[in-house]
């Protein structure tokens, strides 16, 4: 696990400064800001996700301080130069768990002396948390955008199960068992990712971080032609098998070996200005450091742990503050769980202000098109404001 050494400004743009928080919630936060100059600018909270690092926010920092907000990204718990997690396979499972990740960024919050924060925004698992955070705390995250990762709500209790048989009340397909029958043979990626050699098969690759990275991040882009996203029917085999193999992996391959194979030219690399080799390399050394663990412990935490059990407490709830979700059009984020996208829009959050899918974009969306991200964001804050 890294050390609380601030990232270098070498690397980060003129205006952007990175810096340490202690004492938050057994944590050293390392921290990205941008329009701190000023004191008491509305605040807005950002929440990277996997494989990323607060860095994941460098283009659309400066445009949200122009804007008129101090916009805080840290490393969340796990990852880049935030440090105090156990990034051991058998260590502490449970300070990964959702209700715990939400504290680390209500400590952050605390610490740095603000009552709330007009926004807290997260990308990919980020995007979960943020809305965690808007359910549980709607007096501090006065707002909520959600990006690429669509939220359905808390998971539900069981219900009228007291007159039902046991056989009935666990009846259910094998989604595993399914997915292994397919020919060829598949596997869900979350699954994967919560096995203990996840993070030695990208660690260590045969091709090196940085080239995993590269293929992993092109796979899911709109560069990546094959992003076609569209509904699934169901949570089945048959319907699950569509999605690429970034999702749902051939059995017989591990995250590393299937991503290879959509490496892209060395002529594609060079075009590639929404992520250029210098900046990949941030990256690739932070995880070249730290490995995947802590990133990975967050899925575990969701595939085998005995934590939906605490988030039931919540079924039921609703996100009342103004919420916003934007997503690449390329992205199959938005349709990996089939029914999610369509919950959220239609009961999950009451006060949606707008679902923009942006043209030209994938997975990464605030990285491939941080110019259109940043105008919705903006816009979005601004209208929100406007009406307190």
């Amino acid at each position: 696990m890294a050390g609380s050494v601030p990232l270098q400004s070498s690397v980060l743009p003129p205006g952007v400064r990175a810096r340490c928080v202690s004492g938050i919630n057994q944590l050293t936060l390392h921290i990205l800001e941008a329009g701190h100059e000023r004191a008491h600018r509305p605040a807005v909270l950002l929440l990277h996700g996997f494989p990323e690092l607060a860095y994941s926010w460098r283009k659309v920092m400066l445009p949200l301080a122009a804007a008129g907000f101090h916009v805080i990204a840290p490393d969340q718990r796990g990852y880049g130069r935030t440090s105090g997690w156990d990034g051991r396979y058998d260590g502490d499972l449970g300070s990964f768990r959702m209700l715990n990740v939400v504290r680390d960024a209500l400590g952050l919050v605390s610490a740095l002396g603000l009552r709330s924060v007009a926004a807290v925004v997260g990308h990919d698992f980020g995007s979960p948390v943020a809305a965690w955070c808007a359910l549980l705390r709607p007096d501090i995250f006065r707002s909520v955008v959600m990006m690429s990762a669509p939220f359905g709500g808390p998971p539900h209790l069981p219900f009228a199960t007291a007159d039902r048989s046991p056989a009935r009340a666990a009846s259910g397909s094998d989604i595993h068992a399914a997915l292994a029958a397919l020919d060829p043979p598949r596997k869900h990626y979350h699954w994967y990712y919560s096995t203990r050699e996840a993070d030695a098969d990208m660690r260590d690759c045969a091709q090196g971080i940085h080239a995993f990275l590269r293929a992993y991040y092109h796979h899911k882009s709109a560069d990546w032609t094959g992003n076609r996203p569209h509904p699934l029917a169901a949570w089945s085999a048959g319907e699950l098998a569509k999605l690429p193999t970034y999702y749902v992996m051939e059995r017989g391959k591990n995250m590393a070996q299937t991503v290879a194979a959509e490496m892209p030219s060395a002529a594609q690399i060079a075009a590639c200005r929404w992520l250029t080799e210098e900046e990949l390399g941030v990256y690739s050394r932070e995880f070249a450091r730290t490995g995947f663990q802590g990133g990975l412990q967050w899925y575990r935490c969701r595939t085998v742990g005995p934590f939906d059990a605490e988030l039931e407490i919540f079924s039921g709830r609703t996100i009342d503050v103004p919420s916003l979700f934007i997503a690449g059009r390329s992205d199959w984020g938005i349709h990996q769980a089939p029914g999610v996208f369509e919950r959220m829009q239609s009961s999950a959050l009451t006060d949606m202000r707008g679902c923009h899918l942006v043209d030209g974009a994938g997975h990464w969306v605030q990285q491939e098109q941080p110019d259109v991200v940043s105008r919705l964001l903006a816009s979005f804050l601004q209208e929100v404001a406007s009406a307190r």
